[in-house]
């Protein structure tokens, strides 16, 4: 049987499995920094799009900010990988985030006969938001805690998802930029990751997606090929407490498990660069990252083995 018809037949189960079922899909800045990557990605959101699956993107942009950030003069601080956002980087992240950012995915979609539609959190009080309190935190591993003023950085509150299901309704791709607003107007820069999980529970999406630039949760952070395939919350735990979830990967596993506990059925981290890798992890039984359920046992299957239900 020719290798096109075999794929095929194994993804069509899925297909009828998914066919009007909610994914959010959240996309990293480091993803959109090559025009060809994001042009292969939106094309595999595409077809999912295609074969009836609703889909809603969430994209962060925070290599981009920094760029435009040293361009105007003005050095980022980012600590423990969360950026420092006064008045004038605030300027920059509506610049970049809600401005070319978002119109450049816009125009993807658009070359592939897709219709989408570009929103913010602050668009038809999508997001309510209120500013992070200062907090005493470890820079890196280790280091000993300092206090942080954030800024104009702000911590969801509340979602109002009719503005999506509107979108959704009407057979489009809403795409969100990660700014939000206070009841008073005030904007605030908002993790991506943090967002996305807000919005997967808020409309009982099926999967939550996190697309990176690495394959997955990692057993050894320094062994590219110990990608865990699949695990649970209580894996995950396991792993902060043995010191191999570190870094970039720490918000990320976070909003997977906010967003399970709050009722969304999977969530996936995986390598968003790769073309083909995103179709593999929900069309093949083996998948290409990590899968995560709240519960393996009450899933009915064996922890770390591949699995793309």
């Amino acid at each position: 049987m020719p290798d096109a018809i075999r794929a095929l037949r194994q993804a069509l189960p899925y297909v009828r499995l998914y066919k009007g079922k909610t994914f959010v899909v959240k996309i990293g800045g480091r993803i959109l920094q090559k025009r060809e990557t994001l042009d292969a990605l939106i094309e595999e959101l595409c077809l999912l799009h295609q074969v009836g699956i609703r889909i809603v993107v969430v994209h962060g942009g925070g290599p981009q900010a920094s760029e435009l950030s040293r361009r105007l003069g003005i050095e980022p601080t980012i600590v423990a990988g969360r950026r420092v956002t006064d008045e004038q980087t605030l300027e920059v992240a509506k610049m970049v985030y809600a401005g070319s950012l978002n119109v450049d995915m816009l125009s993807v979609f658009r070359a592939h006969q897709t219709p989408a539609v570009g929103v913010s959190g602050v668009d038809a009080g999508l997001l309510t938001a209120r500013r992070r309190h200062k907090k005493r935190i470890e820079p890196f591993p280790g280091a000993a805690p300092v206090e942080v003023d954030f800024g104009f950085v702000g911590d969801i509150v509340r979602v109002d998802p009719a503005i999506l299901e509107s979108l959704l309704a009407a057979g489009c791709v809403p795409v969100i930029s990660p700014l939000a607003c206070d009841e008073r107007g005030t904007v605030f820069n908002i993790n991506a990751d943090s967002i996305a999980e807000a919005v997967a529970r808020s409309l009982a999406a099926e999967k939550l997606l996190i697309l990176t630039d690495t394959d997955g949760v990692l057993r050894d952070p320094a062994d590219p090929t110990s990608l865990v395939s699949l695990t649970d919350i209580a894996g995950l735990e396991r792993m902060r407490e043995e010191g191999k979830l570190t870094g970039g990967m720490l918000p990320k596993v976070d909003g997977a498990i906010a967003a399970l506990r709050g009722g969304v059925r999977r969530a996936h981290i995986l390598n968003g660069t790769r073309a083909g890798t995103l179709l593999m992890e929900i069309f093949t039984n083996s998948g290409s990252g990590t899968m995560i359920a709240e519960r393996c046992e009450a899933a009915g299957v064996p922890v770390e083995q591949g699995a793309a239900a």
